[in-house]
């Protein structure tokens, strides 16, 4: 039996990005419009909270130690002691209108994070590599909304949405030079309540997806059919991670960020985090930025 309870009653305005930690036991995640990394340790339901100066949009754990971290202007290196942040790469610094979004690590250690229209009209946005080397690649453009990156578990096939066109793809990825190829629809939402938020992906390969304004979580078979849907007390959900001692409990993230008084008074946890049990799935470590 699928159990849904809010274990942060934060309510973050866009919580996003949740990354667990295996070996701290620790869920970290960003609040893009609130401009903070958070950290909940579930064992002791401590939560701490780092104000940064500019919305981070994604976080990746270090092999190293420290955050990389895709901030609305670019990549940059982030000591949590500190708060220093260290530019890597500026992104889209010629349109500053769109800002860094979505993004997760490959099976590989490189960090992808897409960018958007902050606006959420105009493809200005795209996807962008940054290599072990810290060397930064661009992959796609004409995006309005970057989200959903996630991999398969053999790590040969990447899956990325654009938002504002309610659309999932799904690419052939080399695994040794990180190069895409091969792009195909694989599962479209326009005829969905919702459209595709973030993603993850289980142990069997199935694609995990938040529904904003859907008020589910959906899974999508390899194949792209819609397995099964997830019905939520929020309507903004926007990215699940598969968490715990043995990966099988989700938490999610959601939003609060232009909901009216009416709709919060119907969702009042909304902008929380929240664990997701008794799904019968499994997940997979989540990979450390290897640069």
């Amino acid at each position: 039996m699928v159990e849904i309870e809010c274990v942060v009653d934060c309510k973050n305005m866009l919580g996003e990005g949740p990354v667990w930690c295996p070996e701290d036991k620790v869920l970290w995640w960003v609040d893009i419009k609130g401009k903070s990394i958070n950290r909940f340790a579930p064992a002791s339901g401590a939560v701490k909270t780092w104000p940064m100066d500019e919305e981070p949009g994604s976080i990746a754990l270090r092999e190293n130690g420290g955050l990389m971290v895709a901030f609305y202007g670019g990549y940059r290196a982030y000591d949590l002691e500190s708060g220093r942040a260290e530019t890597i790469h500026e992104i889209e610094a010629e349109t500053p209108g769109s800002r860094l979004n979505d993004g997760r690590c490959d099976r590989q250690g490189r960090f992808w994070a897409g960018s958007m229209d902050d606006m959420m009209e105009q493809p200005l946005g795209g996807l962008y590599r940054l290599d072990a080397d810290l060397s930064v690649h661009k992959m796609e453009s004409k995006i309005i909304c970057s989200n959903s990156l996630a991999f398969s578990p053999d790590g040969a096939t990447l899956y990325y949405a654009d938002l504002g066109i309610d659309t999932i793809w799904a690419y052939d990825l080399n695994t040794d030079s990180g190069d895409i190829t091969n792009r195909r629809v694989f599962a479209s939402t326009k005829d969905m309540q919702g459209s595709p938020d973030g993603s993850a992906v289980d142990s069997e390969g199935y694609l995990w997806n938040a529904m904003w304004d859907g008020w589910c979580l959906a899974r999508w078979a390899p194949d792209g059919t819609l397995d099964r849907t997830i019905d939520l007390p929020v309507q903004r959900p926007t990215c699940p991670m598969f968490s715990g001692e043995n990966l099988d409990t989700i938490y999610l993230t959601c939003a609060s960020i232009f909901l009216s008084d009416d709709d919060l008074a119907k969702q009042p946890q909304a902008g929380g985090v929240f664990a997701i049990t008794g799904t019968g799935a499994t997940g997979l470590p989540e990979p450390r930025f290897a640069g």
